[in-house]
This record gives structure tokens, C-alpha cells and sequence, in this order.
């Protein structure tokens, strides 16, 4: 049933309209395309005041040239996919400041959408000071978060080629993945790449078991017991080899980031020793092979891995996204509602229909949410919070408070320096069961 709205003596704050007036005059607008740029300016800056540019290199010096004639000082653009960071890095060089603005939140009138009148509407709403800039973080930060999001990419490529494996060895009737828990491990690679070099004897292959394995030698040799018929072992070799080409693509980004790490300015809070890690996370696949954790706290001037639920990578994550200047956000308010992490309440005809958080692709939300989810069975107070959330509202509820917790704890770390400090679960239940402001009390 929906929430009828608060009586009107309830409404706190009220809204007087007033007539729109032009802030400043020196606005231009783009439209921008994979082939046309699209840029008005004021009528009265040249007698052509609508002008189209080519989207090559040249002509967007030749854009930004005749905008500084024109008396232009900032533009308002669309993020349209990835045709506007060239342009942004031009205007910003020349000193002209830009707008940066989600499309969403620009949409012209219905049956009225065509370039020319695009790059006009940007141009006034511009000039009426009614579009709101997107962030977007310093060059540095830019250059990890590049790296970052191609390495995730390259592990999303190498997952596919998995299940490429896994479905030649089930042809195969090769039911290794029902006795590993990864095939992707030191038993299980060491099994695959001998039966593609020719060995199909099981047991024989069976040795390759490592000794920590549960599983009995018995179930293994059963295990792989199948029929090494040609196609499919070619089909099995081909993707065995993309998955080790993009093992080592990966690799190369890794060690691209530990240069990027290792030049990167540090903070001036990183004078104190790095405090032993207080959790242990299993290698995986996905691990980098250096000092993620100190390069860190070397670029931040704080231990974030000292949050529960939050690993080196992911923090890498947050931090390649965000940056580590949280003055970028007045508040902490802002902060989680730049991470759709805040309600957005839905109000028509007195009644509350929805205040569900916005749908986001965020990839530092993404992040928090994963870090929220794996703290269900964690003994500190953070998973005291989530359980008691769960028990009382459900699974969705408790991820988004919880995700909202870390985002809060996370960005008074960054802006204050501060350590954090975990009150354990038996002094949050005992003393906090009832508080709904956990975040505020974690830190000394």
C-alpha cells in the first residue's frame, strides 16, 4: 500500500518560484557526435552564431579557437559515450571551462530533438546556471582509473574463456569441476594441461591432486573418466590458450599500476607504519602480485583495508573512481547521493509511491555493495548492523543500509585521515542496537 504524504503544517520547506534569469552570458553549447560537433553561442558573439565542427583532432583546436574569440569563458556538453573526452581535454587546456552534464537530466521536448536546436537548449539552461557539473577526478586519479577498468575488463574476456574450458571437458564427459572447487586452480590447471599434452590415462592424472584437496583420489580418477575425442580436445586446447593470453594481458596491467603507484604523489598523511592487516582474504585468481594494500595507504594517507568487508581491490576500485579528495563533495550527504545510495522519494497525489534508491552503474557503489554483501557472517560490529538490519527488514534493505555505512565510514577516513577503530560485535549489540547513526561512532 502506498505512504500517504505528511500533512501540509509538516512540510518544512517550501519553494517560491522565481522568473529565470541569465547568470552569466559568456555560455556556449555542444552537441557532440562521432563525426559532427554541434556548438551555439550567443547571437550577438558572430554573425554565424550556430557553427559545425568535424570531430577530428585539428578541427577541435579550430572549435576551441573560436570560442575564445567569441569571449566564451564555459561551455556545457552532453557525456555522450566516449566522443567527448577528447574535446574536454582540449577546452580545458585553453583554459575554457566545462560543463560536463548527464543526458538524463537535459532531455528537450518531445518531437523538438535535432542537433541544432541540442547545442541551443544546452546554451540556455547553461546560461541560466540550471545544469549541474559531473565530477570528475584529477588527471592521476584518471590515469589508475584507465588502467583499472581495462583490467576489469580483461577478467570479465578470461571468465568466458572458463566456461569455454568447462564445456569442452563436459563433452569430454570429464566431470572435473564436480570434485574441484576451481578448475582454474593448481590441481586443476596441472590436470587440463596435461591431458592437452597428450596424457589421458586417469589415473595418472589423478597424481596431480594437490594434498589439501578433500576430495578422495577415487572421485577424481572417476572424475575423469570421458571419452578424448580430437575436436573436443582442440576445442579445449584453443581456450585454454586465450585464457593464458589474457592471463598475461592481465599481468601486464599489473605491473602498469605498480608503475603508476610507484610515481604517483603521495600523501602527507602516510608518515605513520602500516598496522598488520587485521583479516586474511584467500588468493585468488583475480590477486595482484605486489604490495596493493601499502601503495594504498602510500597514495591516501589511510588503511582502508582496515574496514571490514573491503579488500585491496576493492578499495583500488573506490579510490581509481573517486580519488582521495573528498572536498569534491560538500558533505557526506552528497557523497552517497552521487553513489545513488540515497532514497529518491517518488511523491504524486499526496502519497509516497516509491523511495527507492536510483538504479546506478557506479562503479565505486558496485564496489560498496559487494563489500556490504560479504559481511552477513562477519563477527565486527559492521556485520552486527547488517544482521540486525536483515532480521528486521530483509536482505535488499540491509545491503543498501549497510553499502550506505561503508560509503559514510570510507569518506570521513578520507577527508578527516582518521584510523578506524571496529567497536566489535558484542559492544555494538550491547550499547548500539538501537542506534541508527553506527557510522558516526567508528572513529578516534
Amino acid at each position: 500500500m502506498p505512504k500517504h504524504r505528511p500533512n501540509s503544517k509538516h512540510i518544512r520547506k517550501t519553494i517560491i518560484p522565481q522568473p529565470l534569469k541569465t547568470i552569466n552570458t559568456n555560455i556556449a553549447g555542444i552537441d557532440i557526435g562521432s563525426s559532427e560537433i554541434y556548438v551555439a553561442v550567443p547571437p550577438d558573439r558572430d554573425q554565424i552564431s550556430i557553427r559545425v565542427f568535424s570531430s577530428f583532432t585539428c578541427d577541435l583546436y579550430n572549435l576551441a579557437h573560436w570560442l575564445k574569440q567569441c569571449s566564451i569563458t564555459s561551455v556545457a556538453m552532453e557525456s555522450t559515450g566516449v566522443y567527448w573526452i577528447p574535446l574536454y581535454d582540449i577546452l580545458q587546456h585553453e583554459g575554457i571551462d566545462v560543463c560536463l552534464v548527464n543526458a538524463r537530466y537535459v532531455k528537450n521536448v518531445p518531437g523538438k530533438k535535432t542537433d541544432v536546436l541540442d547545442c541551443q537548449w544546452l546554451q540556455q539552461l547553461h546560461s541560466y546556471g540550471l545544469l549541474n557539473n559531473s565530477f570528475r577526478p584529477s588527471e592521476e586519479i584518471r590515469r589508475f582509473r584507465t588502467i583499472a577498468r581495462h583490467r576489469d575488463m580483461l577478467l570479465k574476456y578470461r571468465a568466458a574463456h572458463v566456461q569455454h574450458i568447462q564445456k569442452a571437458l563436459h563433452q569430454m564427459n570429464i566431470q572435473l569441476d564436480n570434485v574441484l572447487s576451481d578448475i582454474t586452480g593448481v590441481t586443476g590447471f596441472a590436470i587440463i594441461r596435461a591431458i592437452i599434452a597428450g596424457e589421458h590415462n586417469p589415473e595418472t592424472l589423478a597424481m596431480f591432486r594437490d594434498g589439501h584437496y578433500r576430495c578422495s583420489l577415487q572421485d577424481i580418477i572417476k572424475s575423469l573418466q570421458g571419452t578424448y575425442l580430437d575436436e573436443y580436445l582442440f576445442e579445449l586446447t584453443q581456450a585454454v590458450e586465450l585464457y593464458d593470453f589474457y592471463s598475461k594481458q592481465i599481468l601486464d596491467c599489473d605491473l602498469r599500476l605498480s608503475e603508476l603507484y610507484e610515481r604517483a604523489t603521495p600523501s602527507p598523511n602516510a608518515t605513520k607504519p602500516l598496522k598488520p592487516p587485521v583479516k586474511r582474504y584467500k588468493r585468488t585468481s583475480q590477486a595482484i602480485p605486489f604490495d596493493l594494500r601499502s601503495c594504498l595507504y602510500r597514495l591516501s594517507g589511510v588503511d582502508l583495508t582496515q574496514v571490514d568487508g573491503l579488500s585491496a581491490l576493492s578499495v583500488q576500485t573506490i579510490l581509481s573512481e573517486t580519488g582521495v579528495d573528498m572536498n569534491k563533495w560538500p558533505s557526506v550527504k552528497h557523497f552517497t547521493s552521487w553513489l545513488s545510495l540515497a532514497p529518491n522519494n517518488k511523491i504524486t497525489g499526496g502519497k509516497i509511491i516509491s523511495t527507492a534508491s536510483k538504479k546506478t552503474t557506479n562503479r565505486a557503489a558496485q564496489a560498496f555493495r559487494l563489500a556490504a554483501r560479504s559481511l552477513y557472517h562477519s563477527k565486527s560490529a559492521l556485520g552486527a548492523f547488517y544482521r540486525r538490519i536483515h532480521a528486521k527488514y530483509g536482505a535488499p534493505l540491509a545491503n543498501i543500509a549497510t553499502t550506505h555505512e561503508l560509503a559514510r565510514i570510507v569518506y570521513a577516513m578520507l577527508k578527516y585521515h582518521t584510523e578506524y577503530h571496529d567497536i566489535e560485535e558484542l559492544y555494538y549489540d550491547t550499547y548500539f542496537w538501537q542506534s541508527h547513526s553506527f557510522g558516526k561512532r567508528t572513529f578516534s
